[in-house]
């Protein structure tokens, strides 16, 4: 599909990348929304925590909402799509990504952009519940870079399965990599580090023999972290061989099902390579929007629901 134009024009201050940014992640709050926590069994003996939240009458539609680095099911940008969805005629299922409810996971590995075998497993679970005709996914950050690799690379997609919505992905992470080590993020990597850098203690704790506290002094960036953490936890030779094999860029042209992509122009976090237009061009199932203005996971909305919560609602009951 050709690039989708957009018509995403907020007010002023929400025209600032780094401010609808900031705002979106640390400002905003919704309210009224009931979540109800499922702890699930993964293939490997790990557990993850799904919060659920129900349509007022039964549905046989629902959508699985995964958050983005360091986040959690409980971030505005997740509530807000679990509100607006579950106020209209889905469940929504919002994905707590292993280490990411408040409680360790059990297991020396982690979350990562690519690991698709957590959200299988998920997706496994609720198509035995035998409830759901039609099954949606919906990503945000490294949630979406997820969904969109699961889509890609996934031979035999389930024919529940109806279309996926990626809002701010790091398509090409190494090219986000990038952009994060910038100055003009320093800020956020800053606190993604410090965040990481904490849970990293815990696996010391949990895992001595893994991961030692001189390890843990060498992490100066992110890319430290995956180059002595993420990339040895899970596989990967080095934090660039993580980023080659996880990053969803290259599994887009055999995604099967419609896919929304909205990234806006003025997201600090991606480079030119995460911003798919001939990937779109040539896949009919792919529709990229590229908003002037949003930052990153920074859109606005009046009556505290975003353009993207909106937008992504009107995409999905397109397709039904």
């Amino acid at each position: 599909m050709p690039l989708i134009s957009s018509n995403y024009n907020p007010p002023l201050a929400f025209k600032n990348g780094h401010f609808s940014t900031i705002y979106n992640g640390l400002i905003r709050k919704v309210t009224d929304l009931n979540q109800e926590r499922e702890r699930i069994c993964l293939s490997d003996g790990d557990f993850l925590d799904l919060d659920w939240s129900y349509c007022a009458t039964p549905t046989d539609m629902v959508c699985i909402v995964i958050h983005g680095l360091e986040g959690d099911a409980q971030r505005a940008y997740v509530q807000g799509a679990a509100k607006i969805l579950s106020q209209d005629s889905f469940d929504v299922c919002a994905i707590n990504l292993r280490g990411c409810s408040g409680e360790p996971n059990r297991t020396y590995r982690s979350y990562h952009s690519g690991a698709t075998e957590d959200l299988s497993d998920v997706i496994q679970h609720i198509l035995e519940l035998d409830q759901y005709k039609k099954v949606f996914l919906y990503g945000f950050s490294l949630g979406g870079n997820l969904l969109l690799k699961y889509l890609g690379e996934c031979n035999h997609t389930p024919k529940e399965i109806s279309g996926g919505v990626a809002i701010s992905v790091p398509c090409q992470l190494a090219d986000s990599l990038t952009q994060l080590l910038q100055f003009r993020n320093i800020l956020y990597a800053e606190r993604f580090r410090g965040n990481l850098i904490e849970k990293l203690k815990i696996k010391e704790r949990l895992f001595p023999d893994r991961i030692t506290g001189q390890e843990i002094k060498k992490v100066k960036t992110l890319k430290d972290f995956d180059d002595i953490y993420t990339s040895k936890a899970h596989g990967f030779m080095d934090a660039m061989d993580y980023y080659a094999k996880s990053s969803s860029l290259q599994f887009l042209p055999s995604v099967s099902v419609p896919c929304l992509i909205v990234n806006a122009k003025n997201d600090s976090f991606l480079g030119k390579a995460c911003y798919p237009k001939e990937e779109a061009e040539q896949n009919k199932n792919l529709y990229l929007e590229v908003p002037r203005y949003g930052g990153h996971v920074g859109f606005y909305g009046p009556n505290n629901i975003t353009y993207t919560e909106q937008r992504s609602l009107e995409f999905f009951k397109s397709l039904n």
